[in-house]
């Protein structure tokens, strides 16, 4: 089988060739620290971090670099208005960026270089821009020239006169034009600020991704990713600066994420959807949250809405209600290291379920149909389990005919969930972890109506067992009488 990825820059998708055979250099921008992350932040993050499992799954070796843009303009306001030194701000949402990353399973990267530390890489390459041409000083002030560089505008399909006449930018005078950017900026008052041959200051925002990506990957590297809304300029002009300063290619492959929404909204503080991870994380589990955000392909805008999670809680708990029937048959599984992708996807183009994974995975990363065929293989699961009951199944050999195949259908379900940084969680710990059932009732409430019910029934007091029995059922909980005791699950079409 064939990786194909959807490459921003040709604007199709392409038969992926890493530049050294079985290795793979992989930049992602990452956040810029002056506020907490929400769920656009977090559906780039979990996209990439499928994207590095799946790699690793298939075998290839992956070089992950992620940066923080720990000094940028949206960081002295903010540290303005908290009276806090940019450092110990940046510090904040860098620990805050972290613990929300290890709450939804997102893995850290290789690298995770933050712009503060890379100053010197960072005048190493304005300089070379410089002497190249490709830059100019005015004052302490340097400025990349856009009509120096012939492919400046070809990663975001733009010409040159077209951004002129619609932008919104204000004039400076400064400018030799006006979508020249800024590599360096002098220092004013009050700002950090750093030494440079043009005098103190501070690096402009893009330059700090081309010297970071450049030193940890080297001047040309395979995948360049990030959300949709940094192609321009933010993607344009790390291109632009890099390829002008090394003379080669930048990133052969660029993959994007597509825009998310709240309740069909952009996302807006001033619109009151802005949801923060640390809120979304409040209001669902964090495997809710993931699966959600893997549901519809990469690249297509994403609605978040009540409605679409509650019919992924009901996905999940399907799915964790299947894993718990094959734990009363199979017995418990050993859980799976949580920070550990190895090469267990077979690269045979066989019809088995891991083959049809691997087909929809290489398709530009389809996890929708990735997801779609984790919910087939559930409601396979179930049909062997139900008919492992019936007559068929009374022999010895048939029994562990069943069991064996049993275990192996949950272990391919498992190592695919994997993939996708999902199952990772053992039934029982998983339906404690659900905050509120679709009743609105605690787990703890649930059970204690069980219990209940039991009193009941070992005092023959049939009306009140039939009727707790009813009161749930009614809130959408059923309960399943066994030798083992009572078990309940949701009510969910298809479980």
């Amino acid at each position: 089988m064939t990786l194909k990825l959807y490459n921003s820059a040709s604007r199709k998708k392409e038969i992926f060739k890493p530049i050294k055979d079985g290795e793979i250099g992989i930049y992602v921008c990452g956040v810029t620290v002056y506020d907490l992350c929400h769920i656009g932040h977090a559906r780039s993050a979990i996209v990439f971090d499928v994207l590095v499992r799946y790699l690793r799954a298939r075998g290839f070796k992956v070089t992950y670099v992620r940066n923080f843009t720990d000094v940028d303009d949206k960081i002295i306001e903010r540290s303005k208005d908290t009276g806090e030194d940019t450092i110990t701000l940046a510090e904040r949402y860098i620990n805050a960026f972290y613990q929300d990353m290890l709450a939804l399973g997102v893995f850290n990267a290789d690298v995770e270089p933050r712009a503060t530390e890379h100053i010197d890489d960072i005048i190493d390459m304005i300089e070379i821009l410089v002497e190249k041409g490709f830059a100019y000083v005015v004052d302490n002030t340097v400025y990349f020239s856009v009509e120096k560089f012939d492919g400046y505008g070809q990663l975001s399909g733009r010409r040159l006169e077209d951004m002129i006449a619609g932008a919104r930018i204000a004039v400076d005078e400064k400018k030799s034009h006006p979508m020249d950017f800024v590599l360096w900026k002098g220092a004013k008052p009050g700002e950090p600020k750093w030494k440079s041959t043009w005098g103190e200051g501070r690096p402009g925002w893009h330059i700090e991704c081309s010297a970071m990506s450049c030193k940890y990957l080297g001047a040309n590297f395979d995948i360049h990713g990030g959300g949709r809304d940094l192609i321009f300029p933010h993607h344009e002009n790390e291109r632009a600066q890099a390829m002008a300063a090394n003379g080669v290619n930048f990133a052969n492959y660029w993959i994007h994420n597509g825009f998310l929404t709240v309740e069909s909204e952009k996302m807006s503080k001033s619109l009151g959807n802005f949801l923060t991870i640390q809120d979304a994380l409040k209001l669902y589990q964090p495997q809710e949250l993931r699966l959600f955000l893997l549901s519809k392909h990469y690249r297509s805008p994403l609605d978040f809405s009540r409605s679409a999670l509650s019919e992924v809680r009901s996905g999940l708990i399907r799915i964790y209600r299947t894993l718990q029937r094959l734990e009363e048959i199979v017995g418990p599984y050993k859980t799976r290291s949580k920070g550990i992708i190895t090469p267990f996807l077979s690269k045979s183009d066989g019809d088995d379920f891991k083959g049809r994974f691997i087909e929809v995975m290489d398709d530009d990363l389809n996890t929708a149909a990735g997801l779609g065929l984790i919910f087939d293989k559930v409601r396979d699961i179930n049909r062997i389990i139900d008919s492992s009951a019936t007559p068929i199944a009374d022999s010895e050999a048939q029994r562990k005919d069943i069991k064996s195949q049993l275990i192996k259908e949950r272990s391919d379900l498992l190592d695919c969930g994997k993939v996708l940084g999902l199952l990772e969680e053992e039934p029982t710990q998983f339906f404690k972890e659900i905050i509120k059932t679709p009743s609105g009732m605690s787990t703890e409430e649930i059970e204690e109506m069980i219990r209940e019910r039991d009193k009941a029934r070992k005092a023959k007091d049939w009306v009140k067992a039939d009727a707790i029995r009813e009161e749930l059922s009614r809130k959408g909980i059923i309960l399943e009488d066994g030798p083992k005791g009572t078990s309940w699950r949701f009510s969910v079409e298809g479980s």
